[in-house]
């Protein structure tokens, strides 16, 4: 599972936007957002699609830090998100602390939850088959050098892949914050009629802004839409794949 935490940024001197970007994601996904604490919200989807959907509509205002946590997850069926544990949420606290730390850079991060290896059927805590086992009996010292080596191998998979989907959704998201409100105007146009890689769309979208082609053309360019388009199913093949290297129990 993806555990998003949202945590909006200079709450103390601002306007409180958590019940505005509830309202956003309601409309966005079928996921149940809520506040948690203070200014900050949580939700949990089960699509790693969804999660980079999420993640990158809250990164477009610059207003919030964006924590995703993968990890398994205690959560009844329609629970609230306040009610959930497991160390998917863990993963997402730490996530969006790390967001707050990243300074300059896009205020996202994606942490793993219990790394692969360390949950119930996996190498290091089941019984070795008779397949697994080496044809002279190990000590029980050896058997447990060999899964801490097999644990610390696994944790690191796990890291890598959530340090490859989050470079890559720092990309985009860079993308998505420098855009300004002209941009933003054609690119949610191009996405409101359902075709936004062809370039029919353009047209609809030149007459129904009442611009020229060309500006719509110039705006997709500098926004750099095409590019993002294509990237959004990468940063989700990414999570995906953390989230395959990221297993054990909640």
């Amino acid at each position: 599972m993806y555990v998003l935490t949202i945590d909006q940024r200079g709450s103390s001197s601002d306007v409180d936007r958590v019940p505005d970007l509830i309202t956003e994601l309601a409309g966005l996904s079928g996921a149940r957002f809520e506040r948690s604490v203070g200014d900050e919200l949580q939700g949990v989807v089960e699509d790693a699609a969804d999660a980079v959907d999420i993640a990158l509509h809250a990164l477009r205002s610059g207003h919030w830090y964006v924590g995703i946590g993968i990890g398994p997850v205690r959560l009844a069926p329609n629970g609230s998100p306040r009610e959930g544990s497991g160390s998917g949420f863990v993963a997402a606290r730490k996530a969006v602390d790390r967001a707050k730390a990243a300074g300059g850079q896009v205020p996202l991060s994606v942490v793993g939850g219990i790394m692969a290896g360390t949950g119930k059927g996996s190498p290091s805590a089941r019984e070795p088959s008779t397949q697994d086992r080496p044809p002279k009996e190990q000590s029980p010292q050896e058997r447990s050098q060999e899964a801490w080596l097999q644990d610390a191998g696994a944790a690191a998979e796990a890291a890598e892949a959530a340090a490859n989907a989050q470079a890559v959704l720092r990309l985009i998201g860079r993308l998505v914050q420098e855009r300004t409100a002209a941009q933003w105007r054609v690119v949610d146009r191009l996405r409101h009629t359902g075709q936004a890689g062809k370039h029919g769309s353009q047209k609809q979208v030149a007459r129904e802004l009442g611009i020229t082609e060309q500006s719509v053309s110039r705006a997709i360019l500098r926004a750099g839409w095409q590019e993002e388009l294509a990237a959004r199913p990468a940063a989700a093949m990414l999570l995906a794949l953390a989230h395959s290297r990221t297993e054990g129990d909640a």
